[in-house]
Formats: C-alpha cells, structure tokens, sequence
C-alpha cells in the first residue's frame, strides 16, 4: 500500500535498470537472418524456426532471396525429389511431395513446408517448381449461371 501511495504521490525512487546483465537482444534485421549451411540439421533447424515469422530466415536461391518457413526434423531415408541448387549450401536440397528437405553438416535432414519470394508470394515448398505454371477457373453450367445471376 505504501509504495502504491508513493507512485500516487509521485515520490516513488526511480532507479535506472543497469545495462550489465542485461538480456535485451534488440529488433532481429532480415540481412542477419542468413542462413550458414555449415552447421549440423537441428542447428539449422533451429535457426529457421527461431526466425519464423520475423523476420524470416533466408538463403538465395536462383539468384533471388527465398525465406524459408515451418520447419521440423526429418528422421527417415533420404526422400525421391528434385534436386534444388541453394546458394553456400554443400549439398543440393530435394523438392518433395512433402516440402523441401535441406542437409546438414551432419548429413541429417530438415524438411521446410512454405517459402517465400522476395515479391511476398508464399507457396508450399513442395510447389516450388510449379510455380510457374498458370491455371484457369473452369465454371459448370450450373456456376456460370449462378454468376450471371449474382451479377
């Protein structure tokens, strides 16, 4: 009750917090979001889940910045897929039915579900080289007439 009356009274001691021992890490930037490939695979693991959603951890892929999301541990054989060149990393990584797997140091595995391109665009991992590819609405008899009539 005292120091509740102080702080109302506006007498209360004010003593600086001292920046020894302080945790403060600041505001993450996305150009030190880099991803160094040489490190075993929850390392890297780590690294992208640690900077998932913001600021995002990055490689270049085909010359552009690509920010990988949702990562987890991949413990089974080495999965079917096509390989993807990654920018500083040793070993290519695999486009797969379920994300893209990238290798550590170590020779495990992470699998990486979304990606995103320096335009925003987010996609699934595994839809990587499908991106490209343009697809068109196709309307039923049925739909079409529904639009025209809600038009």
């Amino acid at each position: 009750v005292e120091a509740v009356h102080l702080i109302a009274d506006g007498k209360a001691p004010r003593i600086p917090q001292p920046k020894e021992g302080a945790t403060y890490e600041g505001i993450q930037k996305k150009e030190n979001a880099e991803i160094s490939w040489n490190q075993p695979a929850a390392a890297l693991h780590n690294w992208i889940r640690g900077h998932d959603k913001v600021p995002g951890a990055w490689a270049t892929i085909d010359g552009q910045v690509v920010t990988f999301y949702g990562s987890s541990l991949l413990d089974a054989s080495v999965p079917a897929g096509q390989e993807l060149s990654i920018k500083g990393a040793s070993r290519p990584g695999l486009v797969t039915k379920n994300g893209l797997v990238i290798f550590g140091n170590d020779g495990k595995m992470v699998l990486v579900r979304n990606l995103q391109f320096e335009d925003g665009k987010m996609i699934p991992a595994s839809k990587y080289f499908s991106v490209d590819e343009n697809t068109t609405l196709e309307l039923t008899e049925e739909e079409k007439k529904m639009a025209e009539d809600i038009r």
